[in-house]
């Protein structure tokens, strides 16, 4: 690598990577760059984070560009609460030591709640500056399908990650069979309640993520099937975020006394696990989605019964694999895209 010889001095960031590297690593300008590093006014803590992270990055890949191939840049825009983000990017920083084919550079965008003209105001930045590829998870809506359009005829692929998109403009859709992992839900509550009537909750982050939706769907129609007696509400929002979905589920529950099972689609499980303490609610059976470090401490614990999971790495992984496809790396993507869901519970986990 060529490093910057107008090295920035008296700078609280240490780093050795040109200007114009951090730049395009954080999707900034070399301006702003310039500013963060000479710590002068009127730079947001945001923009500092963006640099710093950026530099963060950069440092931990420098290793792979000793290795032979193409550089290409990733973006990841993930609209999801930051547990999950974390695991996407642990499971990112995994998965890029097994690509032997080009070195891989992925750029963040993570964020909990990100309305839609951010998440298009973010695809149309990649746009103009250009990427090998993106992975998102975001909402569907009209102005972002319109987005990936866009980003579609200018070649550069969308992957979309765990949730999908309407329309065919994406590259391929990776992550969970979520109309499976609806049906094995409703199964697990069945065989729990038996024939009891009462009520079960559903729960979804956002009623536009085409994945929680498909999950609702088919949950609902299985549990018809097997538990004709039990009636499900819904709550539709929050985005995972303890104190909205708090807020939200405290309504919702205000007139509920027989509540026998809760299956969480969306996260946000220890706010709503207080919420339940609070309204004196405590179900039968709860099933969540995904092991992260949050849910893994409240299955241990036999706070919920079950958590459908999916291994996230390998989700990552056929990402990369369609992007490298596309580019004419890979004859054909080698990791299948759609995952099916792992029951989990308090007895088959590993325990650090």
């Amino acid at each position: 690598m060529i490093f910057d010889r107008k090295r920035i001095k008296n700078t609280s960031m240490t780093h050795r990577f040109p200007i114009k590297e951090i730049a395009r690593q954080a999707g900034l300008g070399t301006a702003t760059i310039d500013r963060v590093l000479n710590n002068r006014a009127n730079v947001s803590a945001q923009t500092k984070q963006r640099v710093a992270t950026a530099i963060e990055e950069l440092t931990a890949q420098e290793a792979q560009l000793a290795a032979r191939g193409r550089r290409m840049f990733f973006d990841f825009v993930i609209e999801a609460p930051a547990r999950f983000s974390r695991e996407v990017k642990s499971a990112t920083e995994a998965v890029l030591p097994q690509i032997s084919l080009a070195v891989c550079r992925p750029r963040f965008l993570l964020q909990e709640i990100m309305p839609e003209a951010e998440v298009v105001a973010a695809l149309e930045r990649i746009h103009k500056r250009g990427s090998h590829g993106v992975c998102l998870k975001a909402k569907d809506t009209p102005a972002v399908r319109a987005a990936v359009r866009k980003l579609h005829a200018s070649r550069i692929p969308v992957v979309t990650l765990v949730t999908d998109l309407g329309g065919g403009d994406r590259l391929s859709y990776v992550g969970l069979d979520n109309a499976g992992a609806g049906r094995t839900a409703a199964y697990l509550i069945s065989k729990t309640l038996g024939d009891r009537s009462g009520t079960v909750l559903a729960t979804r982050s956002h009623e536009r993520f085409l994945g929680e939706e498909d999950r609702a769907i088919a949950f609902q129609e299985a549990l018809l099937q097997h538990c004709p007696n039990l009636r499900v509400i819904s709550l539709q929002g929050g985005g995972g975020v303890h104190s909205e979905t708090a807020r939200q589920l405290t309504q919702k529950l205000e007139n509920v006394v027989d509540l026998q099972a809760v299956y969480s689609m969306g996260g946000g499980n220890k706010a709503i696990l207080e919420t339940l303490e609070h309204c004196r609610l405590k179900p039968l059976v709860y099933v969540a989605h995904d092991l992260d470090r949050e849910n893994r401490d409240l299955l241990v614990n036999e706070k919920i019964s079950f958590v459908l999971h999916h291994d996230l790495q390998r989700d990552i992984r056929a990402a990369f694999d369609h992007f490298l496809a596309f580019h004419k790396l890979l004859p054909e993507p080698t990791t299948a895209s759609i995952s099916t869901a792992q029951v989990l519970t308090p007895m088959n986990i590993f325990v650090d």
